[in-house]
């Protein structure tokens, strides 16, 4: 126990008659010292029967070296058994735990579904014998049928599983576990630091935490402020990662501070780094995090995924291309989860040529695993094009509730909502999910079909808040204010009031140019949220637009004025992009930076001549600022940040028959009128993304949204 191997070995030599008790002694003093080896040499010498306490002990010994020696020693000690230790649930679960170490899996499980009298260790053995084995769905089969009370190794293991599975199933029930935890394992270590880790790779993917998640990395930080001792590697990649989670001030302030005093020896450790920068990321510190990408002179193939990772959460998905670029003259090869970065970065620019760019690199034998294959029914539904993700689609035969999903949701975004509806109901009903309800809804919502959004409404037996406030957003879109109002007021009857419910109503008055409801309801959120101000802000912007439309414009800009300088925060700026000969070129209002400006300028006053020439009226009720000295009503519309992506597009030669822009924002009623006209008359198809959903303009002058943006 205090390391004296010495003074053990003199002890146990000059006791004459040794007993069990004193073999196991010896045995349990050796592998807690690392010397398993030694445990082998003694059994050979022993010269009575092992009874169960020395034998569970040996099984762990074997377990711990799983070297060809110890199967063989593992394995005839298990074939010598006696017959009465085969129901010592002590021994069994250590024969277990050693012939999972062991790689025999089959062996373990016969052992386990013969013991009739299983405990809680006994299925954790079991389980985490698949979790080592990295079997993490059979773990979490295992899991859900465990009908006793679990302990503190049973919440380790399965948040393990989870975090290793980190699939759509894993974050449900690592989430509902984490939920319903008892409090008295929130105050463990080893399971707040493995409910940490499973947390770290939810947050990779993005996932919402939740409230017991942030209240658990929050405990994190609580623990580490009491610490009083040098700080080790493994303490500064969970602290970054807990900051990371979090990135609210608290953990800004502790994440950047402990990286500015961190030691110059740990400057140098991969996976040190590679936790820094993936918070800098979470902080919106690209810089930070680049630089710390750029001093990294061993770099790997996690230090590349994290930096394309924290790309694609701060909207730079752009520069991952050039990483990728970077990997290659390295010698650095993609795995599997890089190229699903790739794909989420494509998923994001919305630019088809790009993702056939990136599909053509990656391995056959990679784009056939599920979790690849639901990211490309993603990437090719946000990017247009609904014909290559229904391709996808087909070719996954083990669909679950990410598949379907993801297919539902491509089906929305691009106006098809009857196809989003039939394959919903083709999900078998397990499978569905709280996502399912909104993405289907969604669809409804976007193609006005109300009859169909209500009976699915009604048919969802949990109404979650989002399930709500998306069926809301339904009936805000076709103008049924008073049905919308009445579902916020019976979910404020037991609920705390939602500010997106509020905001989707704003959306559909200003869409109606309904003056009354408008002011009401942003009268409502500025009373119920006062500190969401660039939701106030972006509210602020819709009411100013009402007043526009009927004319009223030093209204609105006093108005819109008024609100901006009372909130301290300005609307959020407009950018728009499109692919030019493989270069993605980024637009925001009135931008002249381009090399080809002028010539951009003079093919929208070429565009809104023959837009004019066929009835086309600039609408001023969509100009969300004041008019400045040498502004006229064209000049603020036409220089939008889409209008300027189009023109860059007809300046090329060959003029293209194809043309595909991406927004940040919704796109304006001016802009949309304009685009479907264009598309007539220069008989061209443009595709135009924006923060809602995918408008098809075709050569016909209709657009795919039928008027419901």
């Amino acid at each position: 126990q205090y390391g004296d191997i010495d003074s053990a070995t003199r002890l146990f030599t000059s006791t004459a008659n040794k007993s069990n008790y004193i073999y196991t002694a010896m045995f349990k003093g050796l592998i807690s010292n690392n010397m398993v080896e030694k445990v082998f040499d003694l059994l050979d010498e022993m010269e009575i029967k092992p009874d169960s306490f020395t034998l569970a002990i040996l099984f762990n010994a074997c377990a711990e070296l799983a070297n060809d020696r110890a199967i063989k020693i593992g394995r005839k000690l298990l074939d010598e058994m006696p017959e009465n230790y085969r129901n010592d649930n002590a021994v069994l679960n250590s024969a277990m735990h050693m012939l999972m170490k062991f790689g025999d899996i089959q062996s373990a499980e016969r052992i386990f579904r013969l013991n009739k009298k299983k405990d809680i260790i006994t299925y954790n053995a079991i389980i985490k014998g698949y979790v080592g084995n990295k079997m993490f769905e059979k773990a979490l089969d295992l899991f859900e049928q465990i009908h006793l009370n679990l302990d503190n190794v049973t919440y380790i293991i399965v948040f393990n599983a989870c975090a290793g599975l980190a699939n759509d199933r894993a974050i449900k029930i690592g989430r509902k576990l984490l939920d319903e935890m008892p409090e008295n394992y929130r105050n463990d270590n080893a399971v707040l630091n493995s409910a940490m880790h499973m947390l770290m790779k939810l947050d990779l993917k993005r996932v919402d935490l939740g409230y017991v998640g942030n209240k658990m990395l929050e405990k994190a930080l609580d623990l580490f402020e009491q610490i009083h001792l040098n700080l080790d590697n493994v303490t500064y990649i969970i602290v970054f990662n807990a900051c990371a989670g979090l990135a609210n001030d608290r953990a800004i302030k502790i994440g950047r501070k402990l990286l500015d005093e961190m030691p110059e020896n740990y400057r140098n450790d991969n996976a040190v780094l590679n936790s820094a920068m993936h918070m800098l990321m979470k902080f919106g510190d690209i810089q930070g995090a680049e630089r710390i990408f750029r001093l990294n002179k061993k770099k790997d193939i996690i230090t590349y995924n994290a930096i394309m990772n924290g790309y694609n959460l701060n909207d730079e998905s752009s520069k991952c291309f050039k990483i990728l670029d970077g990997m290659s003259h390295e010698g650095i090869v993609p795995n599997e989860t890089t190229w699903n970065i790739l794909i989420g970065a494509c998923s994001q620019i919305g630019m088809i040529h790009r993702c056939e760019y990136i599909i053509d690199q990656i391995p056959l034998d990679t784009q056939n695993k599920r979790q690849i294959q639901n990211s490309l029914i993603d990437m090719w539904g946000k990017c247009g094009s609904v014909e290559k993700a229904q391709i996808a689609f087909k070719s996954i035969d083990d669909r679950d509730t990410v598949t379907y999903n993801t297919m539902i949701n491509a089906f929305g975004l691009n106006g098809m909502g009857s196809e989003a509806i039939h394959v919903y109901k083709q999900m078998p009903n397990d499978l569905r999910d709280e996502v399912s309800h909104i993405c289907v809804l969604n669809a409804c919502s976007h193609s006005g079909l109300l009859h169909e959004a209500r009976n699915i409404f009604d048919e969802i037996t949990f109404k979650t808040e989002k399930i709500i406030t998306t069926m809301i957003d339904c009936l805000s879109r076709l103008f049924l204010f008073d049905e919308a109002q009445k579902l916020i007021d019976n979910y404020e009857k037991t609920n705390k009031p939602y500010l997106i419910m509020y905001m989707s109503l704003l959306s559909g008055a200003r869409n109606n140019r309904n003056r009354h409801v408008s002011e009401k309801v942003y009268d409502r959120m500025k009373y119920l949220f006062p500190n969401e101000k660039q939701h106030l802000v972006s509210g602020a912007v819709l009411v100013s637009n009402i007043y526009s439309s009927f004319g009223e414009d030093q209204l609105a800009t006093t108005f819109r004025s008024n609100q901006i300088k009372q909130l301290r925060t300005n609307a959020t700026k407009g950018l728009s992009w499109t692919q030019i000969n493989d270069e993605i070129v980024q637009f925001t209002a009135h931008d002249n930076s381009h090399p080809q400006a002028s010539e951009i300028d003079s093919e929208i006053d070429r565009m809104t001549s023959e837009l004019i020439q066929h009835g086309y009226k600039f609408d001023s009720s969509w100009i969300t600022r004041k008019i400045k000295d040498g502004e006229t009503i064209q000049s603020v519309l036409c220089g939008h940040s889409e209008k300027k992506a189009i023109a860059l597009n007809f300046i090329q030669r060959p003029v293209p028959k194809f043309i595909q822009i991406a927004k940040n924002l919704r796109v304006c009623g001016d802009c949309h009128e304009f685009t479907k006209l264009i598309a007539k008359i220069r008989q061209c198809d443009i595709i135009v993304r924006d923060a809602n959903r995918i408008h098809h303009f075709y050569p016909n002058g209709q657009c795919s949204c039928q008027d419901h943006f």
